[in-house]
């Protein structure tokens, strides 16, 4: 057996730890919340994505812990096997009507949900598209495909269509975030459902931020641009973001979701989530069609971080999701930023490459329908005082 020190581990993790890389974990005392025990010491959070503050809702816990009297706290096998139960059943019919389509499929994960997704319906001669600042899982599922594998410029649908030029046999298929986990923007879907349906290909979007936060009835991204099952045949939404639960579903027609009970790799060698977690999460879905103030408190928010932003002048993204990136450049600035707000009271961690393009480490805010009027103003007043301190010097 090779020594473990020929690999140089160490070495590798002080080389990581110089160039500002190095990733540590922090130690949360209690359930999420907004004001939170985090390493021992009270704060305030601005980086969850629970989004409408359902996590540690009083119905969603109630629901969660009647689904484990009934049904025990494991899944036990997968859903192929003895692990789908009468829970996660009905949550599937539930998040199909949610969202407007035929049929649902659970995965444990939205990681998971991408891999079984692209692998399932691609393979050699068909081709994947992808926005260069899609999500890991998404990037991820597109190596492992033995499809053909391109990449075009973020948001532009011009390039998509540029890179879709040359004609192809097989299968296409254009897969984008909804709401880009970093930047906070929103993908031009309709242009890209146009340039889709033009070269011939399939669009999957995967919409882990927009779910429950976006449109009328917080019904996601598609709901934002009026788009439906014929513009986008693959829906992937995850359940641990506003949902405040965990693990993720796809969405689309029967042939869809039957050809993924076949053939998803991640979904058949997989044991089921705890039908507990499926009890929860209708009864979040529940709270997110009766609770419209919610959304709007948080749209709300932004607003007024946005505003209070750029009367003192900190350069923040175009984005007008819960998603408001504070971009500091280098990484030892970015980490300098968050350890200023900390000593402040205020929890907000950097986000450095390879998450994000070098050069434009940050500081990613995130704003929950749980937060106050009060704590935004809080949050400005400490990122002018770290701002002041830290986010000029190189």
């Amino acid at each position: 057996m090779a020594d473990p020190s020929e690999f140089d581990l160490q070495s590798a993790l002080v080389k990581r730890h110089a160039a500002g890389l190095y990733r540590t974990r922090r130690v949360l005392a209690g359930p999420q919340s907004v004001e939170a025990v985090v390493d021992g010491r009270a704060c305030l959070t601005f980086c969850s994505n629970d989004y409408l503050g359902l996590a540690n809702h009083p119905q969603v816990i109630a629901a969660f812990q009647a689904g484990a009297e009934r049904y025990g706290v494991g899944g036990g096998a997968s859903h192929l096997i003895t692990g789908h139960s009468a829970a996660h059943h009905a949550l599937e019919e539930e998040l199909a009507a949610f969202v407007g389509r035929p049929r649902a499929l659970l995965f444990s994960t939205g990681y998971m949900a991408n891999l079984g997704v692209i692998a399932a319906l691609l393979g050699r001669g068909d081709t994947v598209y992808q926005d260069r600042l899609n999500h890991a899982s998404l990037i991820d599922a597109g190596r492992l495909a033995q499809a053909d594998y391109v990449r075009y410029a973020h948001a532009d649908a011009a390039d998509l269509a540029a890179r879709c030029l040359a004609p192809k046999s097989g299968r296409k298929l254009v897969a984008t975030d909804g709401v880009f986990s970093m930047d906070g923007d929103l993908a031009p879907l309709a242009d890209l459902c146009r340039t889709a349906r033009e070269r011939g290909a399939w669009v999957m979007v995967d919409d882990a931020h927009g779910i429950g936060v976006l449109g009328g009835q917080g019904r996601g991204t598609l709901e934002h641009f009026g788009l439906g099952v014929e513009e986008v045949a693959v829906l992937m939404g995850t359940l641990g973001k506003a949902c405040g639960t965990a693990g993720a579903f796809v969405a689309g027609s029967e042939a869809l979701v039957e050809t993924l009970i076949q053939q998803a790799r991640p979904y058949i060698y997989t044991t089921a989530m705890p039908p507990a977690v499926a009890e929860a999460t209708r009864a979040s879905l529940r709270l997110i069609d009766n609770e419209s103030w919610r959304r709007a408190h948080l749209r709300a928010l932004i607003e007024r971080f946005r505003r209070g932003a750029q009367a003192i002048g900190l350069p923040l993204m175009d984005s007008h999701t819960p998603i408001q990136p504070l971009v500091a450049g280098d990484a030892a600035r970015a980490l300098r930023l968050s350890a200023a707000l900390w000593e402040r009271g205020i929890l907000i961690t950097a986000i450095r490459p390879p998450t994000v393009p070098q050069g434009s480490a940050r500081l990613r805010i995130t704003f929950s329908a749980a937060h106050s009027e009060a704590h935004v103003d809080r949050l400005l007043s400490a990122l002018d005082a770290a701002w002041r301190v830290c986010g000029d010097v190189g």
